[in-house]
């Protein structure tokens, strides 16, 4: 299996630049396209965040995680108590101590879904490793429940997550505005994907999971556990849920009980137009959702809806397994 193509393939680069350039005539505007685009990366980066940890955990353990939305959403509601409860932080005129407040709630709730996703793979995932049918069924409940438990710690009801006052609005290039926040979003974003790719790549860790997926038995002969390597990367995957969720939340600036299964839609439609397992796939593969998601929402409304599954059968149509399979699976 390879998470990062060794020769790379640009087509699927040349796509999302090709995208972009056929939405300019049809926007019309210059400056409105270029807020759209800035719009769109954004959102891109944020999906991917949230998408890496699942296309991790299937790259690498060929696990289907179908709750992976309740990380997302525990990141986001801890995020409101994180943030809520340094109000002086939160609410200052800084951009230092808003940017505290808001890496403080990201460390706090990647811990959280981290630590959610130890007893999440011990509990649930472990007992149908290698059982595709029983491991989609299995954490479906297991969302259900968390997303639950979670009604019972914050309520039922809506919980408003308003960004920071430095964070608010939009600074302009030109005609174009372009919001602070979605600023951010693409500089996390782009720490997330270094780090991953640094870590797969560059590390002995990487390399010893890597291996464990080839030939597990060889890598034990040697003395390496892999069963505690593929439990820390499905607690990664889970910490970098909590890290979208929160993200996701800022974004959308409320969060619900329901905003991870909300989020696992577009999750799996973005890992199957990327090729499933692959981690550069899932970045072209977001970046794609959130440009023509954004391009379509302000051209044709009423078509957004439609524009990522629309997108997703193209793809397909083009290369059935994605735009960068992964290999030997």
């Amino acid at each position: 299996m390879k998470l990062v193509v060794r020769s790379l393939d640009v087509m699927p680069i040349a796509l999302l630049a090709a995208v972009a350039l056929v939405a300019l005539p049809v926007v019309g505007s210059g400056s409105t396209w270029l807020t759209l685009t800035v719009a769109g990366l954004a959102m891109g980066m944020i999906v991917f965040i949230v998408a890496s940890g699942l296309t991790l955990v299937f790259g690498l353990m060929d696990v289907l995680n179908f709750g992976h939305g309740v990380f997302i959403a525990l990141g986001a509601f801890v995020a409101t108590s994180v943030i809520g409860g340094m109000g002086t932080l939160a609410g200052a005129d800084s951009v230092a101590a808003n940017l505290v407040a808001i890496g403080s709630a990201m460390l706090v709730a990647m811990a959280a879904a981290a630590a959610l996703g130890l007893a999440f793979e011990r509990w649930i995932v472990r007992p149908v490793y290698g059982q595709h049918l029983k491991q989609i069924l299995i954490t479906m409940g297991g969302m259900i429940v968390g997303e639950e438990l979670i009604k019972a710690i914050w309520g039922p009801l809506q919980i408003a997550l308003p960004l920071p006052p430095t964070l608010r609005g939009s600074f302009f290039l030109g005609d174009a505005a372009i919001e602070k926040y979605r600023l951010v979003a693409v500089a996390v974003g782009l720490v997330v994907l270094v780090l991953l790719l640094w870590v797969l790549n560059r590390t002995k860790v990487g390399l010893l999971v890597r291996a464990g997926v080839q030939d597990r038995e060889m890598v034990e002969s040697l003395g390496y556990r892999i069963k505690r390597l593929f439990v820390g990367v499905f607690v990664a995957g889970s910490a970098l849920a909590g890290l979208g969720g929160v993200l996701w939340g800022l974004y959308q600036q409320n969060v619900t009980a329901q905003i991870g299964a909300q989020v696992n839609v577009l999750i799996f439609i973005v890992i199957i137009i990327g090729g499933l397992g692959s981690t550069l796939g899932c970045l072209i593969g977001a970046l794609l959702v959130g440009l023509v998601a954004n391009y379509t929402g302000f051209v044709a409304p009423k078509v957004a809806l439609f524009s990522n599954i629309a997108l997703m059968v193209a793809v397909l149509l083009w290369r059935p397994r994605g735009l960068y399979p992964v290999t030997s699976r």
